[in-house]
């Protein structure tokens, strides 16, 4: 699946992660697909969280070629 805007969270420790992506889809338009890449290990349960608290939906998730988690988000709210 293809994403509309990238967020690189690699490196950063929870709940940096998150907060970038609130702050990043503040700015996406809705129905659009945020990609995010992150390193901290909480990331897959953290952004299961995350989207079912804000009621948008996690339409990808896996790793990436570079090693790093890759979400897919998209704003729904």
């Amino acid at each position: 699946m293809m994403s509309d805007h990238f967020l690189d969270a690699r490196n950063l420790g929870c709940p940096l992660p998150i907060l970038k992506a609130k702050q990043a889809l503040s700015k996406v338009p809705v129905g659009e697909i945020l990609e995010i890449l992150a390193t901290d290990p909480g990331s897959p349960e953290d952004f299961v969280a995350f989207c079912t608290s804000t009621g948008n939906e996690l339409v990808g998730q896996g790793v990436a070629e570079c090693g790093a988690y890759r979400f897919l988000i998209k704003h729904l709210e």
